[in-house]
């Protein structure tokens, strides 16, 4: 995990655009907004590298609730387009979604559908596609 975090650090692209890290008590407020826990990978991966811009996709963050990727508004449209309702998305790509399940497991949902594309963790994701995007 560390050594990826250490990979994202130097992958990251410099931008005008400022993120910021999220707190722990936003994302309390994140959990309890969606009334699911987030899983424990992910909160490391929201609290070290949301505030990361790299490639093309971008990953849910927590801090800008006006931010086109707030992890709420995201999952709550993708729940909309019928995303199950234990899964909470991880990254949009287009009208598809990465999206991970309460045992920390990483899937893609396209076109209605979870598809056989799975990573075993946010960190397994982050390198195999976030990094390579």
């Amino acid at each position: 995990m560390e050594d990826t975090i250490d990979i994202i650090r130097e992958a990251a692209v410099k931008s005008a655009v400022y993120l910021e890290l999220p707190s722990h008590d936003q994302l309390v407020e994140v959990e309890e907004e969606i009334l699911l826990p987030i899983p424990r990978d992910f909160r490391t991966f929201l609290l070290e590298c949301s505030d990361v811009l790299i490639g093309r996709l971008e990953p849910v963050t927590v801090a800008d609730p006006g931010a086109h990727t707030h992890l709420p508004e995201v999952t709550a449209n993708a729940w909309a387009n019928g995303l199950p309702r234990d899964l909470m998305v991880v990254c949009q790509d287009g009208d598809h979604y990465y999206c991970i399940s309460q045992e920390g497991e990483v899937q893609y949902w396209q076109e209605g559908e979870l598809t056989d594309q799975v990573w075993l963790d946010i960190w397994q994701w982050a390198e195999d596609v976030w990094l390579k995007s």
